[in-house]
């Protein structure tokens, strides 16, 4: 491997959607040498997987602020990006429990003064919105028109091809051993084909990043979640289920998917899952709860039959919300981590963000200071002022 191969100015080590995003806001500002790692390919892990809802009911603003920014990024996406647009606006419904209204409308009106197109609708409306639905148990719901779902491959994928056409290297199929640090700053990473030098380094290796970090004396409290998704076949009287979904009566979020299906998926899962090791599809048990879950809020998916079903790993934090910015005590050692199964949706605002954050020394489409990796070693973690019990 010659110099100019094994040097970069900015490392990305990861090509999901965080690492694919910042990759494209990098080579927008043309920084110099950008280089993008991926152990195998890209969207290959979690950003593959994603349920790739987006919506922006958040119970803590500057959640509500990064998904505003993206949701600009995903209805505009052959003028900012270019290809395909992946995005369907379905229309997104938040359900809470009735001991909860009083958050829901604090949040609503919070995020209505944030820029959101969301209102407050009453079990009627919701019935007139949904008419397949059954709602008796719903007092109060949040509805966003201009939400929906997205593809999470068509977008790491999207972001990655118009970097690279930008000058954006990509090496897909190599391996991250370890990372290269002298003194207090990082100088890049050895990989099974030899060392790349690096000034600057951002790391977006979702459920991977704990033993990539601690050998060097970095530990971030993040923990995996294996998670599960399955897939229903519509049954003729009901071709679509309508708007995406999200429903804390029942632990449970579903949406449209092409091709008359129904996708429906679980709040929690087991924690501690090996990221390499973990079961590919859904148990049947599994399938059929979730199968059961939502015939009791679409009673007309008691006819639907079961097509498949998938998993995937959550990168998860203590308050649920990620990590971005550089490490303490490793100069020019950033992270874009612990996205706790939001990655996707705010994916572009975040990309933007982190490109700021390396090129300029700080974010200024946002103040994402919050946010630091070392929130939790100071003891302040985020607290949303009217979070929800499954938050």
């Amino acid at each position: 491997m010659s110099q100019s191969q094994s040097t970069a100015d900015i490392l990305i080590l990861g090509a999901g959607v965080i690492g694919a995003s910042t990759a494209f806001h990098l080579a927008r500002r043309r920084p110099g040498r950008v280089m993008v790692l991926e152990r195998s390919g890209v969207a290959h892990g979690g950003s593959g997987r994603s349920s790739a809802l987006i919506r922006m009911h958040y119970s803590y603003p500057l959640e509500v602020q990064l998904a505003v920014k993206s949701l600009e990024t995903f209805r505009h996406w052959p003028e900012i990006v270019g290809g395909p647009d992946d995005f369907r606006q379905t229309g997104f419904i938040r359900i809470v429990p009735a001991p909860e209204t009083d958050r829901l409308r604090a949040n609503v009106a919070m995020q209505q003064e944030l820029g959101v197109n969301t209102r407050l609708i009453t079990r009627q409306e919701l019935r007139e919105l949904q008419p397949a639905w059954r709602v008796d148990d719903v007092e109060l719901a949040a509805y966003e028109p201009d939400s929906g779902y997205g593809d999470g491959a068509g977008v790491a994928t999207g972001f990655l091809a118009r970097a690279r056409e930008l000058g954006v290297e990509y090496r897909p199929g190599v391996q991250v051993t370890s990372l290269r640090v002298e003194g207090d700053r990082v100088r890049g990473v050895e990989t099974a084909a030899g060392l790349i030098e690096a000034p600057v380094v951002l790391v977006a290796t979702g459920p991977w990043t704990r033993p990539l970090l601690e050998p060097i004396g970095v530990t971030l409290p993040l923990e995996t979640e294996y998670h599960e998704v399955a897939f229903l076949k519509n049954p003729p009287a009901l071709p679509s289920v309508g708007a995406a979904c999200i429903d804390s009566i029942l632990h449970l979020y579903f949406r449209p998917e092409v091709g008359g299906l129904t996708l429906v998926g679980s709040f929690y899962g087991p924690r501690g899952a090996d990221p390499d090791h973990f079961p590919e599809s859904p148990s049947k048990e599994s399938l059929a709860a979730m199968a059961a879950g939502v015939t009791s809020r679409i009673p007309a998916l008691e006819e639907a039959g079961v097509a498949f079903g998938v998993t995937g790993i959550y990168d998860m934090s203590p308050d649920s919300r990620p990590l971005l910015g550089e490490v303490s005590g490793v100069a020019g050692l950033h992270v874009a981590v612990g996205f706790s199964g939001m990655g996707f949706k705010i994916s572009p605002a975040v990309g933007l963000l982190m490109s700021e954050l390396l090129l300029d020394g700080r974010a200024s489409s946002l103040d994402i200071t919050p946010l630091r990796p070392g929130r939790f070693a100071e003891g302040r973690p985020i607290i949303a002022p009217y979070a929800y019990h499954c938050d």
